[in-house]
């Protein structure tokens, strides 16, 4: 007589199913908060929370296709636009900084009470906006969890003594990433850029925070997609689009993509030979065409506009990145030369939570 099986307890089943460790920040936002001592200064107001449309000028208004010309009124526009949001971005950013650099504990209150009342007002949290307005969305949310990571996951517990204050946080966090995912979601190829990569980052630093699986599986899918879109040559098609700029928009897809790489590493999945080793195909051609813009004026046909590749911290893709690959030492002194890299849309400063002890 065959031997009845017991039936399936929700127990066994749960027992069953494949178990993930908690998702984890690279190594270095562990780190413990400075102790230098002293005071902060005191607490500016908070800039008052975006609650509106997400409806904002395009800096390139009026640019052909190529979207590379800037129109400088229009710029004026945005800039006034979305002031309280990038000061937001800026200076809780700052504030995080200076708090994990001298562990002065106004900067810390100040940073949690300007994003909770944010958190609070529901900001960014518009359904009604244009391409620049998501865009926003996603810049603003990389930046201030990029931030907020560094106090998550510090030894010292620094955010113990702001449980609710950190729940409201964190839940706004996750809002406007999944708000992120559908925005960025099933686009066709010829419209995903580095807008979509930076989407991604913004993601994967929430996933990290929120231990959301789910989202961080999004944000390797999206690295994938990005990854299958370098050529043999390093070259990225919708980025070569952008005529003069071509260059400083193949070096701005980088930061995205390398911190995505260096976070996924970090929770046992290696992107690095995505696409053949497409990073490290895309990030030489970048520093190729740093030293010798020739190449990318000859695909492009149009000569490079290299005032961003002058800017220190356009390279502060440099340090996750030379934290993932064996970097030459050309690459070595770069990184060394241009940083250490203070980055407000990486989460402040990735050179000190990248950089081996």
């Amino acid at each position: 007589m065959p031997m009845r099986l017991a039936p399936l307890t929700l127990m066994s089943l749960l027992l069953s199913a494949p178990a993930f460790a908690a998702l984890q920040p690279p190594p270095g936002y562990h780190a413990a908060v400075g102790q230098r001592g002293g005071e902060a200064p005191s607490c500016q107001a908070v800039p008052r929370p975006y609650t509106g449309d997400l409806q904002f000028t395009s800096k390139y208004e009026g640019s052909n296709s190529a979207r590379a010309t800037l129109n400088r009124k229009a710029e004026k526009n945005f800039r006034e636009q979305t002031a309280n949001i990038t000061r937001l971005e800026k200076e809780a950013g700052r504030m995080i900084t200076y708090y994990m650099r001298t562990g002065q504990q106004g900067h810390l209150d100040c940073a949690v009470e300007w994003l909770d009342q944010w958190a609070s007002a529901d900001a960014l949290e518009s359904e009604q906006f244009n391409h620049t307005g998501k865009s926003m969305r996603k810049w603003a949310l990389g930046s201030l969890a990029g931030a907020w990571l560094r106090l998550k996951f510090s030894e010292s517990q620094p955010l113990a003594a702001y449980p609710q204050q950190s729940a409201r946080i964190e839940a706004w966090f996750t809002r406007l990433a999944e708000h992120t995912v559908r925005e960025w979601s099933g686009l066709p190829l010829r419209k995903i850029n580095n807008h979509s990569y930076w989407a991604a980052w913004s993601v994967m630093a929430v996933a990290v925070i929120a231990d959301r699986r789910d989202l961080f599986d999004w944000s390797v899918e999206q690295f994938r997609v990005a990854a299958g879109q370098v050529d043999a040559d390093g070259y990225l098609a919708n980025e070569m689009r952008r005529s003069q700029r071509a260059l400083a928009y193949h070096n701005y897809a980088l930061p995205p993509l390398a911190m995505i790489a260096a976070f996924a590493q970090a929770n046992d999945v290696d992107l690095r030979d995505a696409n053949h080793g497409a990073l490290q195909r895309l990030a030489e051609r970048v520093l190729q065409g740093a030293r010798d813009p020739a190449a990318f004026a000859r695909r492009s046909g149009a000569e490079q506009d290299m005032a961003e590749l002058h800017k220190d911290y356009k390279y502060a893709w440099l340090a996750p990145y030379c934290s993932l690959y064996a970097c030459d030492e050309q690459t070595r002194e770069l990184n060394q030369e241009r940083g250490p890299f203070n980055s407000f849309r990486l989460g402040g400063e990735v050179t000190q939570v990248f950089e081996k002890p």
